[in-house]
């Protein structure tokens, strides 16, 4: 027996396998493609390095990071293997454009395309994505694509994915939706689309899930979207869909999330939706149903959440719940339950957000709450609970978010509340505590949302809290605090109210230690002293109150340093003395209102975040914050960031806390200034209010005041200013309130412009050299007004033409009447009538 020879045999072998590999190499025209493409982004941003992979010495682009090849689906194609999928989410650092995409759009045979992610500007490449007729998933979300969704997209017959949510796209939905005869998922969510919703949307009888949320979406739900049997979740929440939840939507069986949520929707829940037997999370919130809640809802056994907040629906207390689901976040908020809280909830031992705000609960904090493991967000603000916190509830809880605020409950906090460790937001506000502030309260070092205002606690010592804590916000107001001003704050809060208390003695100097504070609230109090020029060391502080306080002497001209104030109030303090000059030239957060202002409430409540929590701001209510906490699921709820309370437009006001960067201030009224108005201050132009009045001031007003070209409110009252009301006033565009009364004005009311409108006579009394219609009192040199034609003198004129066309014929008959009675009664002598008749008819002779 001959023996091969082995090297052969390895040769043989090496061939073998080498030739397969060979022909697995992609297109020279597919590889070209993707190089021009990475060398687009190059040419924008030189620092690329995504695609290090994808170069020209490498001859296989099928080995190439983010690429996948296969065989061609086309039995006539000549080529061993094509690309056929490109996933390039994530890829980009720099906003691009998407004629960036353009090469990608040669490479027909793609059957996958993910280009999710990457802040990608301009219209969806209508006819470029067209050409991809071979494409099964499509992914374009979270860019910045706008423009409407182009109609070519409704020709790719094999597509089972697409997803353009997150992005600008506006327009509607086109009836040609419909021709996705193979889609198993579309998601339009978070866009700007808007009209109706088409009904061939119904022929997506494939489809398993439907995204359509945060939209602009009007009008009704589709009756067709009942024929998408294969459904299992369906997202319509966060548009503007009207009319009844449709009758048939139970028809929908596979369906598990059903989300309706923020519409406006009407009618009652429908009967039919109990045959969704495995629906698992259930969203009707923020709309305008009515009915009472069925309870069949709490038979559904897959049911792990259910918010049914923000309606008009009612809570039958006489319905016996045993509920066969366990659920994992419940809202009832707003649902008319009154009484205890339900007994049946003590059963859902899983909870991790239990909403129960704003309905008619009384009676005290449930024991069996403490034995909630799980329980992580916690709110039954806005009820009438009473009673004690137990003590035992916050080592057992891991608490993350507990509002209890706008109750009854009374006694002292629990000393041991600091051993709820994870905990972020806490929320007492509004209710009746007595006693000081635990100091275990200072350990909690995620706490970063504080609010124990409007309570009756008291003390003189506050809690020390840690450099490490991350305290933001913290309310402690209209309690019954005493001694001097707390400083004893983590460096990092932003903002600190301390108002109406009893806090005493002069402002300390350990406020610069609160190097971050934007907004610091000391209303109300018994401060005293001057005012300090470390103040201008916060240099953030953007809301400076120190309203009713007893501060004296003369207003620092380093005050004028802090660059960023928008809302100054000092009224009602014994200030002395001038308003410096100074105090102007460097307040550029009172010049100048950027048009596209973002709230700095906002911003500030953005940044309290966790890795399970982000805080965004709401529309819905004044002053109020939208908290959404993700986990495995997504929960939201609302709490009302306390307004800064001011005095604006003659009466006390809360400015909303969510658009206080809306608001521009300054309140230096009941004081003891005296001196006249700087001009510089006409520079405020972002002012919305300004109050001077109730001090010394005397001069002339300055004609530089009528270029606060924003300012709502002007108040100048009660001082000791003369000459006239200036002109320039008639430039005041947003004037709705002006007073000058009680001071020693002279002349002419300026007239024009809103100044027309500033015609009530109370807010120019006392100024007994001020004339003009607003006043009702004429000026010299006025003429008097042209008397007013009466009805009658109205109809003179033709009552006159009348009167001669008929006193003339009237007249020439009675003058002739006359002549001829007076002949009758009184005849001449005969000769003389002869020789008249003679002399009569002589002429016809």
């Amino acid at each position: 027996m001959v023996m091969a020879n082995p090297s052969l045999l390895l040769k043989s072998v090496f061939i073998f396998f080498l030739l397969p590999c060979l022909s697995w190499s992609c297109p020279e025209y597919q590889k070209q493609a993707l190089l021009q493409f990475k060398s687009s982004i190059l040419a924008i941003n030189s620092s690329f390095h995504a695609l290090d992979s994808w170069n020209s010495s490498s001859s296989n682009c099928c080995l190439w990071d983010k690429v996948t090849c296969n065989s061609p689906s086309s039995s006539t194609s000549t080529s061993g293997v094509v690309i056929d999928q490109l996933l390039l989410s994530d890829i980009l650092t720099l906003p691009m454009l998407s004629n960036l995409l353009a090469p990608l759009f040669f490479i027909r045979s793609l059957r996958v395309l993910d280009i999710s992610k990457n802040s990608i500007k301009g219209q969806i490449p209508a006819l470029g994505l067209g050409n991809l007729s071979n494409l099964v998933h499509l992914d374009l979300s979270r860019n910045r694509f706008n423009g409407s969704i182009p109609l070519q997209l409704f020709q790719l017959k094999y597509l089972q994915y697409l997803h353009l949510g997150s992005n600008k796209l506006q327009g509607g939905l086109s009836p040609k939706v419909g021709s996705f005869q193979d889609l198993r998922m579309l998601n339009l969510s978070s866009n700007r689309l808007s009209g109706e919703l088409p009904e061939e949307i119904g022929n997506l009888t494939k489809l398993q899930q439907l995204s359509l949320g945060s939209n602009k979406f009007s009008n009704g739900i589709p009756s067709s979207i009942s024929y998408l049997r294969e459904l299992e979740e369906l997202d319509l929440g966060n548009n503007s869909l009207s009319m009844e939840i449709p009758s048939d939507i139970g028809n929908l069986s596979n369906l598990s999330s059903l989300s309706l949520g923020n519409n406006k929707l009407i009618g009652g829940i429908p009967a039919s939706m109990q045959k969704l037997n495995k629906l698992d999370s259930l969203d009707l919130e923020g709309n305008f149903l009515t009915g009472e809640i069925p309870f069949w809802l709490f038979d559904f056994k897959d049911l792990q959440e259910l918010y049914l907040e923000g309606n008009n629906l009612t809570w039958n207390d006489s319905m016996k719940i045993v509920p066969k689901c366990r659920l994992f976040g419940l809202s009832l908020k707003s649902s008319g339950l009154q009484g205890d809280i339900p007994e049946w909830i003590s059963t859902q031992r899983n909870l991790f957000f239990l909403d129960l705000s704003m309905n008619q609960l009384h009676g005290p904090f449930p024991q069996w709450l403490t034995e909630f493991h799980f329980l992580s967000f916690l709110i039954l603000s806005h009820n009438k609970l009473s009673g004690y916190l137990p003590t035992v509830f916050f080592p057992t809880t891991p608490l993350s978010i507990l509002a209890l605020c706008h109750n009854n409950f009374s006694g002292e906090l629990p000393e041991n509340i600091g051993d709820a460790k994870v905990l972020t937001i806490l929320m007492l506000d509004r209710n009746n505590f007595s006693g000081p502030i635990p100091q275990s309260i200072s350990q909690i070092s995620g706490l970063e949302l504080l609010d124990l205002s409007r309570n009756r606690l008291s003390g003189n010592i506050f809690p020390n809290f840690d450099h490490q804590v991350n305290l933001l916000y913290a309310d402690f107001s209209s309690n019954q605090f005493s001694g001097e001003v707390p400083t004893t704050f983590p460096p990092n809060i932003e903002t600190l109210a301390l108002g109406g208390n009893k806090f005493s003695g002069a402002l300390p100097s350990n406020l610069t230690k609160l190097r971050n504070l934007r907004r610091l609230e000391l209303q109300d109090n018994n401060i005293s002293g001057e005012l300090p020029n470390f103040l201008l060391q916060i240099s953030y502080l953007q809301v400076l109150n120190l309203r009713n306080n007893s501060l004296q002497g003369s207003i620092p001209k380093t005050l004028s340093n802090l660059q960023n104030l928008r809302i100054l109030d000092l009224s009602s303090n014994n200030l002395t003395g001038e308003i410096p000059i100074e105090f102007v030239n460097n307040l550029t957060g009172m010049t100048e209102a950027p048009p596209n202002r973002t709230s700095q409430t906002s911003n500030f409540v953005a940044a309290i975040a966790i890795s399970s929590l982000t805080i965004v701001p709401t529309s819905q209510t004044s002053g109020a914050t939208t908290v959404k906490a993700f986990s495995s699921k997504i929960f939201s709820t609302e709490f009302a960031i306390n307004a800064l309370i001011v005095n604006w437009k003659k009466s006390k006001q809360g400015l909303s806390s969510r658009n206080i960067d809306m608001y521009f201030l300054l309140d230096l009224s009941n004081n003891q200034l005296s001196s006249e108005i700087p001009a510089s201050l006409g520079a405020l132009k972002a002012l919305k209010m300004f109050n001077l009045s109730f001090n010394k001031l005397f001069g002339k007003i300055p004609a530089s005041l009528g270029d606060l070209q924003n300012v709502e409110g002007l108040d100048l009252s009660h001082n000791k200013l003369s000459g006239q009301i200036p002109i320039t006033f008639t430039k005041l565009q947003q004037l709705t309130t002006l007073d000058v009364s009680n001071n020693q004005l002279t002349g002419r009311i300026p007239v024009g412009g809103q100044m027309n409108t500033m015609a009530n006579p109370n807010f120019y009394a006392n100024n007994s050299g001020l004339c003009g219609f607003q006043i009702h009192v004429p000026c010299p040199g006025d003429l008097p007004p042209a008397p007013k034609l009466q009805e009658h003198d109205n109809k003179e004129p033709w009552i006159l033409l009348e009167a001669v066309g008929i006193g003339y014929p009237v007249g020439f008959l009675l003058t002739i009447g006359i002549i001829f009675l007076v002949g009758y009664f009184n005849p001449s002598p005969p000769s003389n009538s002869r020789h008249l008749r003679h002399h009569h008819h002589h002429p016809h002779r």
